[in-house]
């Protein structure tokens, strides 16, 4: 059987866990260290869901502000974008409904949209309710998951419902 190729790109603010999300679905490591993506990174993973295998092609995009113009040339013919944000902080949730806007507006048609809220391993310190995310995310038409890149929680589940 043909291996399907998705092309995702990852969105939202600086800070989010964007690249540790990246990192923990290619390479199931994570770096508690890591740098601010500059312009986008890219990353490929090749899985197998109900016998079929799925190669991802990954954009993982810069969450600064200064970059954000670049944006559009990375979701550009993607067949899936997951927007991030993080749970203990509420601004980044507020941005994430203008990234959310401007994939609506100029993103490809069919895109198959996800909202992770990511950080979930935080719990104690979190400023947005699951269920304002969910109510969110339902209200958009888009898949919703509470994410954490260092426990690993939801994040292979979260790929391979965008399959």
């Amino acid at each position: 059987m043909a291996v399907r190729e998705i092309k995702l790109c990852l969105l939202g603010d600086a800070g989010v866990g964007k690249s540790s999300l990246v990192l923990r679905f290619v390479c199931d490591t994570f770096n508690a260290c890591s740098e601010s993506t500059i312009g986008a990174s890219f990353m490929s993973k090749t899985i197998e869901v109900n016998e079929q295998s799925y190669k991802y092609q990954i954009w993982d995009t810069a969450g600064q502000e200064k970059y954000r113009g670049l944006a559009p040339m990375y979701y550009r013919g993607a067949a899936a974008a997951i927007v991030v944000f993080d749970i203990t902080r509420e601004e980044s949730f507020h941005t994430l409904k203008d990234w959310v806007k401007e994939l609506q507006q100029l993103g490809p048609p069919n895109l198959v949209m996800a909202i992770a809220g990511n950080k979930s391993d935080l719990d104690e310190m979190r400023e947005v309710s699951s269920h304002d995310a969910r109510t969110f995310a339902d209200s958009v038409d888009a898949l919703f998951a509470e994410t954490s890149a260092l426990t690993a929680k939801n994040v292979l589940e979260l790929f391979v419902e965008i399959s």
